[in-house]
């Protein structure tokens, strides 16, 4: 992957599956492989109703 994607629903599965697999040890560490900057892929997320849990380093559904 080059880039993360510009779905939501997308750029969700592919942040789980990226943290899941222990490709990046945090979505910090993720963002600035990828070059964006952690706050807006958090309003991005935030946006269309997911968070991120930074103990348990996975995107989830607001609740």
């Amino acid at each position: 992957m080059d880039r993360l994607p510009n779905d939501p629903f997308m750029l969700v599965s592919s942040i789980n599956m990226l943290l899941r697999d222990n490709e990046f040890d945090s979505l910090e560490e993720l963002c600035a492989y990828f070059e964006r900057e952690m706050e807006e892929v958090k309003e991005e997320l935030q946006e269309c109703g997911y968070v991120y849990d930074e103990e348990q380093k996975q995107v989830k559904a607001l609740s």
